[in-house]
């Protein structure tokens, strides 16, 4: 088969503009594809790693934007008190908007202390020293960072907030690399109103043994008494319960990758059934020669294929490239997903691609093989 490539080829660039027009629609829709696969992975590594699962959120009830959260950070001695508890660290949530945005900050309060024993960051740059010995120092993740073009030194503000940044940080979880993580006592102090002594929520930190949903249903009973109730979930249950409005449009973009995948397949078979019948006669031509049918399905599923190969392994890799250059995320009321490029993307960008090369060229290409000879000589 590989003896009849150059004229797979050539019949290929034959029409350039209409190759390089299939081409190009195959690669804008494996790129959209890529890009809602993304999301979906996005959504799926937030909510089921097992730091969600075993870790628990406590929130003021019936609130849900982290700014009307409003909870005692005393709570935190009261949760630690309690049967399978293991550590409490009282978090203080800022965000710039609550509502779903593509260029979303989030800041994340907490004691250095704790911040630094239950998040695994790994920085890249700057040191623990100067965030613990200056109050407004920050740590940014990579992916926020990287989007506001900020590197270590660098004094950043955003509303009525100002940081210096002494460390940027990646970390195992994709979406904390669009945080931002300041000591506790500067988002309380650095506010219009001051919070002094309240935080927008506790995350709770369990032992192995014990029963999360046991534990959450504790927290709420023993806390029901203090002067503001409170909401526990599983961390993954409070983000999926966060970006309920996101999960949605995400789910109707699961319908949009599809929309792609037969965008590709009726584009591929329309330029391949052209193809075969502005070569009936040359296919003809072709079986005198010596060619069985056989070999003549296999010569058009061929160039369907190249197609959507081409396509794909451009779109795919232009996707991939965005998704690792330009730290973009999606997130609201202070939780957020992180569009990260991965091996099992590209593996699926290709495969579909091939996939859909070849259900795309079956039909035209078994047509052209039973092409009569002495029809096929009379049409051409």
């Amino acid at each position: 088969m590989f003896r009849f490539a150059p004229y797979v080829f050539k019949s290929l660039w034959r029409h350039r503009a209409r190759t390089t027009l299939t081409v190009s629609g195959a690669a804008v829709a494996m790129l959209v594809f890529c890009f809602v696969g993304s999301v979906q992975e996005g959504m799926e590594r937030l909510t089921s790693d097992e730091d969600s699962q075993r870790t628990l959120i406590v929130f003021q009830e019936n609130r849900f934007c982290p700014t009307t959260s409003r909870l005692p950070e005393d709570y935190a001695k009261r949760i630690s008190a309690l049967s399978g508890v293991t550590d409490v660290m009282p978090v203080q949530v800022w965000t710039n908007n609550c509502r779903a945005s593509l260029d979303i900050v989030v800041f994340n309060g907490a004691p250095p202390e704790k911040l630094r024993s239950a998040r695994d960051i790994n920085l890249i740059s700057g040191n623990w020293q100067e965030f613990e010995s200056r109050r407004d120092a920050a740590f940014l993740g990579k992916n926020i960072a990287l989007r506001r073009n900020l590197k270590v030194g660098d004094q950043f503000s955003i509303g009525d907030l100002s940081v210096r940044v002494a460390g940027i940080f990646t970390s195992p979880v994709p979406a904390e690399e669009n945080l931002i993580y300041t000591g506790l006592a500067f988002l309380q102090y650095s506010r219009e109103r001051e919070d002094v002594g309240l935080v927008t929520q506790h995350e709770v930190h369990l032992t192995k043994e014990a029963d999360p949903d046991a534990v959450a249903r504790a927290i709420d009973a023993e806390l029901r008494a203090g002067p503001v109730a409170t909401t526990t979930r599983r961390k993954g249950a409070f983000q999926a319960s966060t970006l309920s409005d996101l999960v949605d449009l995400i789910g109707f973009a699961h319908w949009l990758g599809y929309a792609c995948v037969g965008l590709v397949l009726s584009l591929v078979a329309t330029t391949t059934v052209m193809s075969v019948q502005d070569r009936i006669k040359e296919h003809a031509v072709l079986q005198t020669l010596g060619l069985r049918p056989w070999r003549i399905f296999r010569l058009v599923l061929s160039e369907s294929m190249i197609l959507c190969a081409v396509g794909g392994i451009f779109g795919t890799a232009v996707a991939l490239t965005v998704l690792a250059t330009t730290g973009m995320a999606v997130g609201a009321e202070g939780v957020t997903i992180a569009f990260q490029p991965s091996f099992k993307l590209g593996v699926a960008g290709m495969s579909v691609s091939l996939a859909v090369g070849l259900l795309a060229g079956v039909i035209p290409a078994w047509q052209a093989a039973r092409t009569r000879i002495i029809t096929a000589l009379r049409e051409g």
